[in-house]
């Protein structure tokens, strides 16, 4: 059997169609159960959902008390799926559901676990709507390739076909409650080693006026996802790349603080800079948060307390090298915000090296 959940809303206009068109699988010979989701509604949605599952035997009908977003609906839906097989379909009709028969070919010739269906496999003609929307999906693709090492054309798709085992292998780790949900998804199944492929479909894009929701807020957001669920499985020129980003954020702090308290004059603390100290200090801590926001998984090896000591032993001895790097350019005459530069710039390999083999050293993997 095949689960469609369909996430709804405000899509009183196109909810109708949109079921009933689903229903035309069934001509296919295709099993068919359609859950829709409510997500709080504020126009006649619910209300149309409900006529459609008194119709319909095959439509079952939930709803959220308050609006959650796209990504909580999906897992409501994901839970409640019944299928063998287990599909997303938009309420907008953008895609065309009818395509779900071509998205089950290798999932029922057993070459797929999870079949993609991309908007940009091959030309054909469709509505030309937003450049900077498709720049940014297709951005996003890219940057989601580089962190898990799948080679895909459409990560945001909204089409994505799940087998059951392997859908729920991945649902107790979902968390994104918007449209971050889309890479999110992408990073659990490249994780979990699913055998993955695409299938071209058609695309009736539809305007903002015609009430598409997503934005460029969901853009920003959808790129902190990539990072934050893929990179810390990212090949390591990626993660290399990443942390050289995090290295430099945290190389500005350090000598932008410096350059500012240099003008203050402040005493020495037992024969040491205070200077040097708190802009060290200032550089860590933000190093520390982009590594567990962006590269690293929080507490995946030690306790919260473990993570904290090795942590602190590794910024002790960073800390007596940026400060020993430091006094040795400065006694070779370069001025004290080079060498403070050539110090912090320095410690970006051992910093990384440190981090990613013993601060957030990951789990290993259980044998079974």
């Amino acid at each position: 059997m095949l689960t469609l959940v369909i996430p709804c809303y405000n899509e009183e206009r196109s909810l109708k169609a949109c079921v009933e068109k689903c229903l035309e699988l069934k001509n296919s010979g295709i099993d068919l159960e359609i859950i829709i989701i409510d997500d709080c509604s504020k126009d006649n949605s619910l209300a149309i959902a409900s006529e459609l599952a008194k119709e319909y035997s095959e439509v079952r009908l939930f709803k959220h008390e308050i609006n959650k977003g796209k990504g909580a609906a999906l897992r409501t839906g994901f839970a409640e799926a019944k299928g063998d097989f287990i599909g997303v379909q938009d309420a907008d009709l953008e895609y065309n559901p009818l395509q779900y028969t071509e998205l089950l070919q290798p999932i029922l010739e057993n070459k797929a676990d999870v079949v993609f269906g991309s908007r940009y496999l091959r030309p054909n003609s469709h509505r030309v709507l937003y450049f900077w929307h498709t720049f940014m999906n297709q951005s996003l693709t890219i940057a989601s390739n580089m962190c898990t090492n799948l080679d895909i054309t459409d990560m945001e798709t909204c089409y994505k076909l799940f087998r059951r085992e392997t859908l729920f292998s991945i649902l107790p780790k979902l968390k994104e409650n918007r449209f971050g949900i889309e890479p999110e998804i992408t990073a659990r199944i490249a994780q979990s080693g699913a055998r993955v492929y695409e299938c071209a479909i058609d695309y009736q894009a539809r305007s903002y006026e015609e009430g598409k929701k997503i934005g460029w807020k969901d853009g920003v957001k959808a790129l902190y996802c990539v990072l934050h669920y893929s990179a810390n499985t990212a090949p390591l020129p990626m993660q290399l790349l990443l942390y050289f980003f995090i290295g430099a954020v945290s190389l500005f702090a350090n000598v932008a603080v410096f350059a500012v308290l240099r003008s203050f004059d402040l005493p020495a603390i037992y024969e040491l800079n205070a200077d040097v100290i708190i802009a060290y200090i200032v550089a860590t801590l933000g190093n520390y948060l982009l590594c567990i926001a962006i590269l690293f998984r929080h507490k995946a090896r030690w306790s919260s307390a473990g993570e904290f000591i090795i942590y602190l032993i590794g910024v002790i001895i960073m800390g007596f090298a940026d400060y020993g790097l430091m006094w040795t350019f400065s006694s070779m005459g370069l001025q004290p915000v080079l060498s403070k530069t050539l110090a912090a710039g320095l410690g970006f390999v051992l910093n990384f090296a440190l981090r990613r083999n013993i601060v957030f050293l990951e789990k290993p993997k259980a044998v079974v």
